[in-house]
């Protein structure tokens, strides 16, 4: 059985496929995404203010590109809106400052390597165990 919902920015019945849009939104998205690109390529120093204005569009959409990383901010750009949703550093794009995404990835991975040596170790005791038994 499909999974339906009503998409949360125009409320329309779709099938849900990992985002909480549909795709006739996601479209949208997309040309508005092209539209800013071509914009930025055009104004290569304007700001996110400036962006937003001349397109008339939401700051707060051109920050989901930004932090899609669809998007990113200049070195030079002074106009540093994004901040590493951990440390509070700005940031050119995405959600995390290089730092905290490898300081992330590293728990990650020490949470996956300390989860299958468990596994392991239950195996044998699972073998050893049902070894028993059978004497």
């Amino acid at each position: 059985m499909s999974n339906l919902r009503n998409c949360r920015r125009c409320g329309k019945l779709y099938v849900y496929t990992g985002r909480p849009i549909c795709g006739s939104c996601i479209e949208e998205d997309e040309q508005l995404y092209k539209i800013v690109r071509e914009y930025i390529e055009k104004h290569p120093r304007s700001t996110t203010f400036e962006v937003a204005e001349a397109l008339d569009i939401s700051v707060d959409k051109i920050l989901q590109f930004l932090r899609e990383g669809k998007l990113e901010l200049s070195g030079d750009n002074i106009n540093m809106l994004l901040e590493c949703e951990r440390c509070g550093k700005p940031i050119r794009t995405g959600r995390f400052c290089p730092e905290c995404s490898a300081d992330i990835e590293k728990e990650l991975k020490k949470g996956y390597t300390v989860k299958e040596q468990t596994a392991a170790s239950r195996n044998k005791s699972e073998m050893y165990m049902a070894h028993r038994r059978k004497k």
